[in-house]
């Protein structure tokens, strides 16, 4: 049986959830974001599964922050028995099916973003090394299963802030040169599944440093990390054409497909000032597609402005790492969540093989 939900602006409460997703545009997200780039995209999630039997989705959702968020009822179809947001700290949505020939689901939804700038300025007069870190920033000082925070990473960290001369400098600084030693240092890997696993310390052990963005932001995370500075991953998909690189995100007449533009970002944390976004995987990914060197201009300027800047052709979903999903799924923990999980029966379905899960994703800018 085809069905049809529709999660109004203000209707999601009505699940017994405490917070929405969408976030309309208020006074002080337009004030915010006066001098960014906005951009609007419409955006279809669609999932056909090969295999037939009782089966359960969980779908990663965007998160609502001032740089983006939903402008438009999140619209579900499909032959699902029933479909929920199962978590909004971890934006998911959970569906179930009965035992069906082919289960299938399409979310569709508009969301706005805006271009991310970080003026330093105002970083370096906001700066306070006695601030206390705020207990919601805590957690992103912590080691997990894939970011550790002893040994070789804490050693290595600060081999970096000796060599770039800033252990004593502040956070910001210590993050510079961090970023700085990572986007020169890791290259990108290819024939990596999917985003990489994003295991810092093995990556640091092996001496070989390449990986695809999760590995290369992880590497980044764990070293700001174990020297005190919080930092997070955020794992998204591209949405659309960037103004820099098709390797950052390419459309044709402002349709993309984005079925695998899955993509993994970075934020560290300064105190008295905030997040500030930064995006390693991207410096590595531009030098392999258009084979350039460290040196070269174009890939100078592209690690200056990706350290502090996001293009927003990409939706950020989450910042989970090493966490169980809700409802408790045969996989956990699970190492992130930036692709579509599914279980059919007994059998947990690849999540990189988009063909065999089956799911296709498409995005048109208006």
């Amino acid at each position: 049986m085809k069905r049809r939900t529709l999660f109004k602006l203000a209707g999601i409460g009505a699940l017994g959830l405490a917070m929405p997703l969408v976030a309309k545009e208020s006074q002080n997200t337009k004030a915010g974001q006066a001098h960014s780039k906005k951009r609007e995209f419409s955006v279809s999630l669609k999932h056909n599964i090969l295999e037939s039997g009782k089966c359960r989705l969980w779908i990663p959702l965007p998160s609502s922050t001032p740089y983006q968020f939903l402008t438009s009822n999140l619209a579900l179809s499909g032959n699902y028995s029933n479909a929920y947001i199962s978590n909004t700290q971890i934006p998911t949505l959970f569906a179930e099916f009965d035992k069906v020939k082919n289960p299938s689901l399409e979310i569709q939804f508009d969301i706005t973003t805006y271009e991310r700038t970080t003026d330093f300025k105002e970083v370096q007069a906001k700066f306070n090394k006695n601030a206390k870190i705020p207990q919601e920033v805590k957690p992103y000082l912590a080691a997990t299963e894939h970011i550790q925070t002893d040994g070789i990473v804490k050693t290595t960290a600060k081999e970096i802030l000796k060599n770039a001369n800033v252990q004593n400098a502040n956070d910001c600084q210590k993050a510079k040169a961090i970023f700085e030693w990572v986007a020169r240092n890791m290259q990108r890997d290819e024939s990596i599944l999917g985003c990489g696993t994003g295991d810092a310390k093995a990556i640091l052990e092996s001496k070989k440093l390449y990986g695809k963005c999760t590995d290369i932001s992880s590497v980044f995370v764990a070293l700001c990390r174990s020297v005190g500075i919080p930092a997070r991953e955020i794992f998204g998909i591209r949405l659309g054409q960037s103004r820099f690189s098709n390797a950052m995100g390419s459309a044709k007449d402002k349709v993309a497909n984005i079925t695998g533009g899955q993509h993994c970002r970075a934020e560290f944390y300064v105190r008295g000032y905030g997040w500030i976004p930064c995006d390693p995987g991207d410096v590595a990914k531009v030098k392999l597609s258009e084979k350039l060197g460290d040196d070269d201009t174009k890939i100078r300027s592209l690690r200056e402005y990706l350290f502090g800047s996001w293009e927003m052709c990409w939706l950020g979903y989450n910042t989970a790492r090493d966490f169980i999903l809700t409802p408790t799924p045969a996989e956990t923990p699970l190492n992130n969540f930036g692709y579509p999980y599914g279980e059919v029966e007994d059998n947990v379905l690849d999540y990189y093989d988009a063909k065999g899960f089956s799911y296709s994703y498409t995005s048109v800018e208006k």
